[in-house]
């Protein structure tokens, strides 16, 4: 498969730089796939899980907001904070969701209510990642009653793993 150049930039680091065969990331609209020599893009995202695809292996990234460009076969993303599903610290961010939790809660005069709502949202953003990545780790993804559908002959013969989606 065709690959494109990726980077994954934050203010203190650059923490992802190499090929992807594939990138799926939260748009601020919902989720954005990009695939090699994708049309120029720029569009806002949200906090949520980024995702790189090479060779059906998948590397998780759990961003808090920023900017995606999509340009020349290259994608920069822009995150105002990221790091890799692997280092993050469960117990850490738990205990960051309850001091987020008591700061609004006391409602005091010296709280920024947007700054610890920030704080809440992006810590609870990395428990979830984080329990949804362990709690798949174990499963193989094909697997019958993992709620997968096989589809055959799917574009150039390839077999395309779906789970269906919920309706309403």
């Amino acid at each position: 498969m065709a690959v494109m150049k990726l980077e994954i930039i934050t203010a203190e680091k650059q923490l992802f730089s190499g090929e992807a065969e594939q990138v799926i990331a939260p748009g601020g609209e919902g989720e954005l796939g990009s695939l090699a020599h994708h049309a120029p893009l720029l569009t806002s995202l949200k906090a949520g899980e980024l995702r790189i695809i090479n060779d059906n292996v998948s590397e998780y990234f759990v961003i808090a907001g920023g900017f995606m460009e999509v340009l020349a076969n290259q994608v920069t993303v822009l995150a105002d904070a990221a790091e890799r599903v692997d280092e993050i610290d469960e117990e850490r961010a738990q205990a960051a969701i309850a001091r987020a939790q008591e700061r609004i809660a006391a409602q005091e005069d010296t709280v920024d209510l947007e700054r610890a709502l920030s704080s809440l949202r992006r810590a609870e953003i990395r428990v979830q990642v984080a329990k949804r990545r362990k709690s798949r780790a174990n499963q193989r993804p094909f697997e019958k009653g993992n709620g997968f559908q096989c589809l055959q002959g799917h574009g150039l013969g390839e077999t395309v793993a779906t789970r269906p989606r919920p309706l309403g």
